[in-house]
């Protein structure tokens, strides 16, 4: 089953804590400094609001699949929507470690698919995500 993912920069990250939280009626699953997250199953989403970037608000989306037999089909998905296509592999970002490519719309909205292998303590580093350009490797999803 897949789950949809959305990441938004944030300013302040206990007041968007907050917030959220009240809004989806819980605390986040996973909590930082910089980075926090929520899976919830109605919607079922994994929503992610990350701290420090140089912007504020929607930064990414994706689609997050429950097992490896998974990733195969939807990485030919995303190449068959003939965007531009990075295929990552398994990576540190986010505080998880997770196999993933990625794509971009045709209005530059970064999209990944991806696996979650485990939760880890570092942030890690992944592609960094530049409008209308093939994501590049550098950052982590910022």
């Amino acid at each position: 089953m897949k789950r949809l993912h959305v990441s938004f920069g944030v300013a302040d990250l206990e007041k968007s804590v907050a917030f959220y939280s009240t809004l989806f009626g819980q605390d986040p699953t996973t909590q930082k400094d910089d980075y926090a997250k929520w899976l919830l199953d109605d919607p079922r989403v994994n929503f992610v609001l990350e701290a420090g970037g140089e912007q504020s608000g929607f930064n990414h989306a994706g689609i997050q699949v429950e097992n490896e037999e998974e990733l195969a089909p939807l990485f030919d998905q995303l190449k068959q929507a003939e965007g531009p296509y990075l295929p990552e592999g398994v990576t540190t970002c986010c505080y998880h470690k997770s196999e993933k490519s990625w794509t971009t719309d045709p209005d530059g909205v970064m999209w990944e698919a991806f696996h979650t292998k485990h939760q880890t303590e570092e942030r890690g580093t992944g592609p960094v995500a530049v409008a209308d350009e093939t994501p590049k490797l550098g950052g982590c999803c910022m």
